[in-house]
């Protein structure tokens, strides 16, 4: 999978927290790659582990006293042991991050303008006449109408979608060779949501950045990813290209995702498919195949395997965790996606000993 043109590249990274109540493992053994100029979309519901890994590689957990093992190669250094001065020139300079929450990103008490002169100033040996040039340079370049005079306005006096811009204009203030955005369009609107994404695709153009797009909307990264990777439990169960995981699933956690959410060649009445469940503790995940809980095609032995990533046939770079066999998958996909129930799958493949959820029980 690892190629060494990657910008990017996570090798086997494992993030741990200390609690109470024992130890959270919130990445469990992950590893990924960007490319320059592509962009890589990580999905997966709330508590997966996909914050924590993108924190992670902008060296943010530390301060959290979490225990990181694993590499994160970037530019040929590792992150993982740089030294946090170091570290600190990479963050916001090479690498920026747009976080989830603007509101509470964007300072309240600080006109936008000057936090948007501190992040350049903080890498760049500019005068600061220098730098609010380049801050208003960067809000015409986000869309932000009028940007001489909204530089000097406050986050309050920005809409939603404009804080966003900001946001994406404070992590282009040093033209980063990687972006990370961990939901950036969570509580937009679905108009604006398609001008930041809209937006996001062209600056990327423009400026030849990678993107790390960090989402539980997989109609976000059908409009924007290269490639995907799915995370549950802390680990990642699938990855491939866009069009492999879109057109040719093979993990049950994915097909849940992609049946979760609407199509516009559905009927109008027709009902969402929930996966069923809740996702698992990180104190104490299931044995075997993590997610063989809350799915509808687990066997007895799923419990007691613990499935690792393989490739999926002769696709390059497309592969799942997943102890079910290929063509068993391929026949339930194909039944999933022409709208038949798990039952149905599985009685399409002769499966009798898979067990729905405890939610949902045959």
């Amino acid at each position: 999978m690892s190629a060494p043109e990657a910008l990017l590249r996570v090798e086997d990274l494992k993030v741990e927290f200390p609690s109470e109540d024992g130890v959270v493992h919130a990445v469990d053994g992950i590893s990924y790659e960007v490319q320059a100029g592509k962009t890589l979309g990580i999905v997966g519901e709330s508590g997966s582990g996909k914050t924590v890994s993108s924190m992670t590689t902008l060296g943010l957990t530390r301060r959290q006293g979490a225990n990181i093992s694993g590499r994160i190669m970037f530019g040929g250094r590792d992150l993982v042991s740089l030294p946090e001065d170091e570290l600190r020139a990479v963050r916001g300079n090479e690498i920026a991050m747009i976080f989830q929450d603007p509101l509470s990103a964007l300072h309240p008490l600080y006109r936008v303008g000057n936090q948007l002169v501190e992040a350049v100033l903080a890498h760049r040996d500019v005068s600061k006449a220098k730098a609010r040039e380049r801050a208003v340079e960067l809000l015409g370049l986000v869309g932000i109408p009028d940007p001489a005079k909204r530089v000097d306005a406050y986050p309050h006096e920005f809409s939603g979608g404009m804080r966003q811009r900001a946001m994406i204009a404070m992590a282009l203030a040093n033209e980063p060779k990687l972006l990370i955005a961990d939901e950036p369009t969570t509580a937009l609107d679905v108009t604006v949501q398609a001008q930041i994404l809209a937006l996001m695709e062209r600056l990327q153009q423009e400026l030849g950045m990678a993107i790390l797009i960090i989402t539980h909307d997989l109609g976000v990264v059908a409009e924007v990813a290269d490639d995907i990777a799915v995370m549950y439990a802390g680990r990642i169960v699938e990855t491939g290209s866009a069009e492999e995981i879109f057109s040719k699933p093979q993990h049950p956690y994915t097909w849940g995702l992609l049946r979760s959410i609407p199509r516009l060649d559905s009927p109008r009445d027709e009902e969402l498919v929930p996966i069923f469940g809740t996702p698992p503790s990180l104190i104490n995940p299931p044995s075997g195949c993590h997610f063989h809980p809350r799915c509808p095609y687990a066997q007895p032995d799923h419990a007691r395997i613990d499935p690792q990533l393989e490739q999926v046939g002769d696709e390059p770079g497309h592969q799942v965790a997943c102890l079910l066999e290929t063509d068993v998958r391929r026949r339930l996909w194909a039944e999933l996606s022409a709208g038949g129930t798990p039952e149905a799958a599985l009685a399409e493949v002769g499966i009798t000993d898979a067990g729905l959820t405890p939610e949902e029980p045959r």
